[in-house]
């Protein structure tokens, strides 16, 4: 069974109780729980992790090249802004990233619309809530 690293970023850990009018009202562990029945279904074992530290993803991203045939990464606001976060992508190539985003990312404010880990994942899906993270272990597998 192929292991995919499902990587979570800063606040994450905050979902149920934090902007539930953007986020949804899904706590972090149902969807680590909906990732693991997805990722079994499709014949994957889903690693799910969460930090709040950038460096600490930039580590995971690090580790899946060794343990992972995949990642499907939601960094978060450090999607926006890291660019650690974007070279750690392009060092672990080919390994397949998917970002994803429980929110519509281009239908909020502007800042938001730039992604550093876009330009080198094999897609990104967002704006789904969180089926976005089901959606994403599909397409990871159809990459696969």
């Amino acid at each position: 069974m192929k292991t995919v690293f499902v990587l979570n970023g800063p606040n994450l850990n905050m979902l149920g109780k934090r902007e539930p009018s953007i986020y949804g009202t899904q706590t972090l562990e149902g969807i680590a729980d909906q990732c693991r029945e997805a990722g079994r279904a499709l014949g994957l074992e889903v690693d799910f992790r969460q930090t709040n530290h950038e460096g600490v993803l930039v580590d995971w991203i690090h580790e899946a090249a060794d343990k992972a045939a995949g990642i499907v990464i939601n960094a978060a606001a450090y999607t926006h802004t890291s660019i650690a976060l974007l070279d750690a992508v392009k060092a672990v190539q080919p390994l397949p990233v998917v970002e994803v985003h429980l929110s519509n990312i281009h239908a909020r404010e502007a800042f938001r619309h730039v992604s550093m880990i876009a330009p080198n994942a094999v897609g990104m899906i967002c704006g789904f809530g969180p089926l976005g993270y089901t959606l994403a272990l599909q397409a990871l597998v159809a990459r696969l």
